[in-house]
């Protein structure tokens, strides 16, 4: 399975990625060896997730977040 991910860091800022292991990856984040981008900006936490099948859709959904306004990001994880 393939996950995409947004997550809040500790300073609000929201950060959008991938991984086969949601579980592993957020606890990757918050040990500080996560994304460059959320290094000092922990502790994460998982505010939405999609799991696809194929590694590619995922990842065009992973492309399709990162264009998003921040608006509209936080509407996805508040199901608006």
């Amino acid at each position: 399975m393939n996950y995409v991910y947004i997550i809040e860091c500790k300073n609000g800022e929201l950060y959008t990625g991938w991984t086969t292991d949601l579980k592993k990856r957020i606890e990757t984040h918050n040990k500080g060896k996560g994304a460059k981008y959320t290094r000092g900006r922990t502790p994460v936490v998982l505010r939405y997730y999609e799991a696809f099948d194929v590694k590619e859709e995922a990842l065009e959904r992973e492309r399709t977040i990162k264009k998003m306004p921040r608006g509209k990001k936080i509407k996805l994880f508040q199901g608006i």
